[in-house]
């Protein structure tokens, strides 16, 4: 995969965060209870694209993730550097 694909109508913003544990953390606890599956990625993204925004903190400093709006996907996925890397997938447990 080398780009993500456009958001839902119900997402106006997509988060990449910034640390694996974290990207392990939704995907596990957040995702699998509420879609049935989850999925950790690993990806690159320019630096002076992501220059254009601020790292935010979603409830401490463990927690951090960019806020890119969904109408600025396609500039974001252009800003990927090689391709998305599936690092971990959590399958429903049920």
């Amino acid at each position: 995969m080398t780009a993500f694909p456009p958001r839902l109508p119900e997402q106006p913003i997509f988060y990449p965060v910034t640390t694996e544990a974290y990207a392990i953390r939704i995907a596990r606890d957040w995702n699998v209870p509420a879609s049935g599956s989850g999925y950790v990625t690993r990806f690159e993204v320019k630096k002076e694209y992501l220059d254009r925004y601020a790292p935010q903190t979603a409830g401490g400093r463990d927690y951090q993730e960019y806020w890119i709006p969904a109408e600025e996907l396609p500039a974001f996925n252009a800003a990927i550097v090689g391709a998305i890397e599936v690092t971990a997938s959590f399958p429903d447990p049920a």
